[in-house]
């Protein structure tokens, strides 16, 4: 579609157009300034945020997992299942044969991350291993996601330069969540009502 669109901009005889990038790059805020921030946008979209050492990785998310009434939760096959050490309900590994809507039976998605960005409080899943397929974290009704400060940067450039650009990108800005006309908030409509975000602070 793109191809044609640009051969009818070519037949209209018109110049090419050039479009100026020049973002903001390059910023960079101390570790205490970038998780309060991030935390602060994640708080907007209404995320769960808990803040760990990575040692207690495991109990964090098997805390996050409980007060969510999680009993069974599936995760990438690429997952580190230490973070579920202290989960003590059902674990099941995702693979592309798992049909899409048999992750609906499942009670939550622990996935990690591979950067987000504090200005905007977003979450970049490339579909990695610790990721999985975009259905993983977009079915189930509750996402925890594991985040590594280091890998939180200040802005979105800054978050992209991290990223593969031929790699399958989810972004993701709180719970799943729409309005209608009468600007009445839904949540849960085309991903998962819940989110849950675990901050590692010195992984």
């Amino acid at each position: 579609m793109l191809g044609r669109v640009r051969a009818a901009l070519d037949i209209a005889g018109k110049p090419p157009v050039t479009v100026e990038r020049g973002y903001r790059t390059g910023r960079v805020l101390p570790d205490g300034e970038r998780l309060a921030l991030f935390t602060d946008r994640l708080g907007d979209y209404r995320a769960d945020v808990r803040v760990c050492a990575a040692a207690g990785t495991a109990a964090t998310v098997a805390g996050a997992l409980r007060a969510h009434g999680a009993r069974t939760v599936g995760v990438p096959a690429g997952l580190d299942r230490a973070w579920l050490a202290a989960f003590d309900g059902t674990v099941r590994a995702d693979s592309p044969d798992v049909p899409a809507p048999d992750l609906g039976g499942l009670d939550g998605v622990v996935t990690a991350s591979a950067a987000a960005c504090a200005e905007t409080g977003t979450l970049f899943l490339d579909g990695s291993p610790d990721q999985g397929r975009r259905a993983l974290s977009l079915v189930p009704d509750l996402h925890v996601c594991v985040v590594d400060l280091s890998s939180v940067e200040t802005g979105v450039p800054e978050a992209l330069a991290r990223l593969v650009p031929t790699r399958p990108i989810t972004l993701v800005s709180g719970p799943s969540a729409t309005s209608d006309i009468e600007l009445e908030r839904v949540e849960g409509v085309h991903g998962p009502r819940t989110l849950v975000v675990v901050i590692r602070t010195d992984a």
